[in-house]
């Protein structure tokens, strides 16, 4: 009695990232085949659940050589290397031989998508490329027509593989990927770049992922070291995320991210008061998601129940002896001491119904954030903002910790300053990427409901150079 194979326990699609329901032999959402998934390797990073710290060293989440994009180990075996059958038994007839490898000039690579790269570069053999140089055809006057022998037709040429610049589906592993995402051999649309982000820069560390149910990340970030007129060490990082109910949200939050990161880092050595600068940031974050508005992509999704292109953004800059933390929307900034011998703090107030309705007295905190209207937000960053209202304020901690920069697909799991305490590895300070990656793996882990998006910055700012272990 035949059997079905086994399918791998994954959680998500790895051809579409979409999520998958226990028992499932397709992806509902783009029908790739779940039996042909490897099983999960015995050894494969585990992120830390409700604040347990790995017993193990840092996670190394470096794809590999023989994957598919995604940590998972290629199959030992094309298809067409299989044993099969015909309908009636008997055995297949053998392959034909495969076609010659293209020739390839100096320089350039003709490798198989998703083989090792241990395979040397050879000279072209000289008589391929005499062969290649005479015509296909040979013209016969007509004269001669009766005694000439018949010219046989040229072979076709063998499919060449996509050049190393153009992306190869992840599902079939030969057809290219067109513009709109998806292959051109089976149709299979292709997990997006912003799906999962990570970046180190120095001291600082930012890591984003999709989250388990929205189809897009409509988060950003950017993270960046720079140095104040005297010499002194300064980190910086923005998150930005994009509210959904408005036309291009991923876009805003990819512009405004931008825009607020390059003006501190160009403001910061010439002298202006990180405070100052903070403001100045969102300012100019502000216009580049206003600009959105007048753009003939917004123009085009446009429709009558939508807003401009809206995000709310959180940022912090850390000195030698300076935090200074900014912000706009429910995006949060919380304090926590590297030894833990203090309380950890929030630092950051919401612009939000639920923090409204608290600061009035009408609801207590928990009343108001278990209500279903407790996210709506009352200031972003947008052509249809109400009035910008950039909020900072500074700090001078009296000991090391690390700032945690944050959107609400974080926090949600991770409400209060404890709590988020509790969430994060107790070497953040010194190793903020695995730090921002386990934290991440904490929000995945209590459902992935929104985005995720984390920075971690050590204070006071490190020596240039210095990061994760």
């Amino acid at each position: 009695m035949s059997q079905m194979p086994q399918q791998a326990a994954v959680s998500k699609c790895p051809s579409c990232e979409e999520p998958l329901e226990p028992g499932d032999r397709f992806c509902g959402a783009c029908g790739y085949d779940l039996s042909v998934v490897p099983a999960r390797p015995e050894d494969s990073p585990t992120l830390a659940i409700n604040g347990a710290v790995p017993a193990q060293e840092g996670v190394d989440w470096a794809v590999a050589r023989d994957s598919d994009g995604h940590g998972h180990p290629a199959p030992v075996h094309a298809a067409a290397e299989l044993p099969g059958t015909d309908s009636g038994g008997s055995p297949l007839p053998p392959p034909p031989p495969p076609p010659p490898p293209p020739v390839a000039a100096p320089g350039v690579r003709f490798d198989r998508p998703g083989e090792p790269d241990e395979y040397p570069l050879q000279a072209p053999d000289p008589r391929l490329i005499a062969e290649q140089a005479a015509p296909a055809e040979q013209t016969v006057p007509a004269q001669q027509a009766t005694t000439a022998e018949p010219v046989a037709p040229a072979a076709p040429a063998p499919p060449t593989a996509p050049a190393a610049a153009e992306k190869v589906c992840v599902a079939c592993r030969a057809g290219r990927v067109d513009d709109d995402g998806y292959c051109e051999n089976c149709g299979h649309a292709q997990p997006r770049e912003r799906d999962h982000m990570e970046q180190e820069s120095g001291p600082v560390a930012a890591v984003s992922d999709r989250g388990l149910r929205h189809h897009r990340n409509e988060d950003a970030f950017s993270v960046g070291c720079t140095a104040l007129p005297d010499g002194a060490p300064a980190s910086v990082a923005i998150v930005c995320d994009g509210v959904s109910s408005a036309t291009r949200p991923d876009d805003a939050s990819l512009a405004a991210s931008r825009a607020a990161g390059a003006s501190l880092l160009g403001a910061l050595p010439r002298g202006t008061h990180p405070q100052q600068a903070m403001h100045d940031a969102i300012l100019a974050a502000s216009q580049a998601v206003n600009a959105l508005a007048d753009e003939p992509a917004t123009a085009r999704e446009q429709a009558p129940h939508q807003n401009a292109p809206a995000c709310t953004l959180v940022g912090a800059v850390v000195t030698a002896g300076l935090l200074v933390v900014g912000w706009v929307g429910d995006s949060r900034v919380y304090w926590v001491p590297a030894d833990r011998s203090t309380p950890p703090a929030r630092l950051t107030e919401d612009d939000s119904w639920a923090a409204q309705m608290v600061a009035a007295g009408l609801m207590s905190e928990a009343e108001a954030y278990a209500d279903e209207r407790a996210h709506a937000i009352t200031g972003w960053l947008g052509a249809d903002a109400y009035e910008l209202e950039p909020h900072t304020a500074s700090f001078k901690p009296d000991r090391p910790g690390v700032v945690v920069v944050c959107t609400d697909g974080l926090w949600n799991y991770a409400e209060s300053a404890e709590e988020m305490a509790e969430a994060m590895p107790l070497d953040a300070a010194v190793r903020p990427l695995h730090g921002a990656r386990v934290l991440v793996g904490h929000a995945l882990d209590g459902g992935g409901h929104d985005n995720v998006t984390v920075a971690l910055l050590p204070f006071p700012a490190p020596p240039q150079g210095a990061g994760s272990a």
